[in-house]
């Protein structure tokens, strides 16, 4: 018996680990098809709300936030670059990256959920970041990804020069904060388990098989109970 699973996803475009995380969960799922049948929703969550337009130098801006040396960031990246590899997706990060501001395009992801392509506008803004290093702030970028993600370029230009799904952005950002939510990426289960960090594939098929068998056995014995 198929036991369905509700997925809230909530994460940062601008955080590798997120990606990372997307990955493994996606191809965790992949193994278990047949077993478990989940629905994925994404949740905005923003590391750096306050960068300009233009964003900051990531070398210099990770430095100085988590107190760094650039030595120590850049052996960092060579790690995350390594694990995104192993999930098959390209982090080109470099020195000379930049480090944006991504309300927009979280704006853009909420409007792809109403038209059924939420997952195809996540996947496709983490590439735009990380691996054509592009700014996800960029109406322009932000309106190719919607185009490759199976959406409409014109109404994505349109949402992004409107000021639409501002409100719902900020609105679910306080929510998932008050819920204790401070670091992404935060998988939650079912709306009371919670997996935290990019974890690999196995880790992730693991806690999804443990989370649907007690799911199985609580609905078994609310069965024998009636």
């Amino acid at each position: 018996m198929t036991q369905k699973l509700k997925i809230d996803f909530v994460s940062d475009v601008a955080c590798p680990w997120c990606a990372i995380g997307l990955l493994g969960l996606e191809k965790a799922l992949d193994n278990v098809a047949g077993e478990i049948d989940a629905d994925i929703a994404f949740h905005p969550f923003e590391l750096n709300p306050d960068l300009p337009a233009g964003g900051k130098n990531g070398l210099e801006h990770i430095a100085g936030k988590y107190g760094m040396s650039f030595d120590r960031v850049r052996e960092n990246r060579a790690t995350i670059c390594d694990r995104a590899a192993e999930v098959g997706f390209t982090i080109n990060t470099s020195d000379a990256s930049r480090i944006y501001n991504t309300f927009d395009a979280h704006r853009l992801i909420a409007w792809a959920g109403e038209k059924g392509r939420q997952l195809a506008m996540k996947q496709q803004v983490f590439a735009l970041y990380f691996t054509q290093q592009e700014d996800p702030g960029d109406p322009d970028a932000l309106a190719n990804a919607a185009h490759a993600a199976g959406l409409n370029a014109t109404e994505a230009r349109e949402v992004l020069a409107s000021d639409r799904y501002a409100e719902q952005v900020r609105s679910e950002e306080a929510l998932w904060r008050e819920r204790g939510i401070n670091s992404v990426p935060a998988v939650v289960i079912e709306g009371r388990y919670l997996i935290s960090g990019g974890q690999p594939p196995e880790e992730f098929e693991r806690q999804l098989r443990g989370i649907a068998a007690r799911l199985r056995e609580e609905q078994a014995s609310a069965t024998a109970a009636t």
